[in-house]
């Protein structure tokens, strides 16, 4: 008779390959019974998948600059602002401007009207991006995927708030301590 190949069920994802890059992550399966007489061949054993981890094995936090930036339009943080100032927390921000690189197709094809501030994300322009409270985290003082610590010229990776689809890469060009952002090109933390 002909006998097909016969796989466990995959094992549980493992941790990343490595701490504070954009490696990947393993899971595996094996052979419980070898194929026969012409029977179906049998599958991949092991599948990869990207990730990263944002602890060292030590414990302690990466660098600011290895973590993606999670965005979303400006016009967010002026309802955020108020909500902050009724309770008495507001701290003082800072912008940080960004040139753009390259942006994944997924950013202009948002229909929904709340993912058409993706549509003003273009390759070549200059972006920026406030970090304000509650982003801020203490005690750095930074907004996690801010670019502190990265080296000059160094790609650093952005993912739009509202579409997993919508990302790309950017470079930092300086922070501003106070924030004059234009508003078509003005972005947020969160």
């Amino acid at each position: 008779p002909v006998i097909p190949c016969v796989v466990s069920q995959w094992s549980a994802w493992s941790g990343c390959a490595e701490p504070c890059e954009t490696t990947y992550r393993v899971r595996m399966r094996h052979i419980i019974q070898e194929p026969r007489n012409g029977g179906e061949a049998c599958p991949a054993l092991e599948e990869r998948a990207g990730c990263v981890e944002y602890w060292t094995r030590q414990g302690t936090e990466c660098q600011q600059s290895l973590i993606p930036a999670s965005i979303t339009t400006g016009g967010f943080g002026k309802a955020r602002k108020k909500r902050a100032a009724a309770d008495g927390s507001e701290r003082a921000g800072y912008c940080v401007e960004f040139q753009l690189v390259a942006i994944t197709p997924g950013c202009l094809h948002s229909q929904q009207s709340y993912t058409r501030w993706m549509h003003y994300l273009r390759e070549g322009h200059t972006v920026c991006v406030e970090c304000q409270h509650p982003a801020l985290h203490s005690p750095s003082q930074h907004c996690y995927g801010d670019g502190t610590g990265s080296q000059k010229n160094q790609l650093l990776h952005w993912q739009a708030v509202g579409n997993h689809r919508c990302k790309g890469t950017w470079r930092r060009i300086r922070q501003l301590d106070t924030c004059s952002c234009p508003s078509v090109h003005s972005f947020l933390f969160i």
